[in-house]
């Protein structure tokens, strides 16, 4: 009965994403404290760190989990459709999220916590003044948006009017994410931000 009490009532629901992959579940309750993320990539990555992603990855056609804020971006692999485990994922992480509710392990090692953390890392520090505003405009005009569709985008480096930022969640792999990436985001920086001549996305 205790333990029942701590778990507070959530429900999820689908949202489809720009990544044909992906799909974005939200929880009516913060699943992450704002500014933090966590992207996993295989199951190993997950075990012992976070119990809802590792719970996640016991379903065989899991790819990758991104978690933020109040939700859970899954990439899953081509050999099924959404259309076939769509209801099925969500009423699984719902279900953990009643039953469960530990989305990171408190007891996890801070090294796998800080590992986590890179993978999943927020914008690389500023140190010029061009940055710092590539900076803002990513945060005030593109983070919004890509964050509704269960992405991440951030700063990595500006080097020779060259901008690389790191795409996560539904947004890596995306096959429209470059259109957007090169078509709006690209032309939004050229034109906000003195030097900015081309926008490229990190090799993860």
């Amino acid at each position: 009965m205790e333990q029942a009490l701590r778990i507070p009532p959530v429900s999820v629901y689908a949202e489809t994403t720009p990544n044909p992959l992906s799909l974005r579940f939200v929880a009516t309750r913060v699943l992450l404290p704002e500014g933090r993320m966590m992207e996993f990539r295989t199951a190993e990555e997950a075990e012992g760190l976070s119990p809802l992603a590792a719970h996640v990855f016991n379903l065989p056609f899991v790819q990758g989990v991104f978690i933020s804020n109040n939700f859970i971006t899954v990439t899953r692999n081509e050999v099924v459709t959404w259309d076939l485990v769509q209801l099925e994922l969500r009423e699984y992480i719902q279900e953990f999220l009643r039953q469960d509710g530990r989305v990171v392990n408190a007891e996890a090692p801070t090294q796998v916590v800080q590992e986590a953390a890179v993978r999943a890392a927020s914008h690389t520090p500023a140190s010029t003044p061009e940055e710092v505003r590539i900076v803002e405009v990513l945060d005030e005009y593109v983070r919004p948006a890509v964050e509704a569709d269960g992405g991440h985008i951030a700063f990595h480096t500006f080097r020779e009017g060259v901008v690389t930022v790191r795409l996560q969640g539904s947004c890596s792999g995306c096959p429209s994410s470059m259109v957007t990436l090169k078509g709006g985001i690209e032309n939004l920086l050229k034109q906000m931000v003195p030097g900015v001549r081309e926008v490229v996305a990190e090799e993860l």
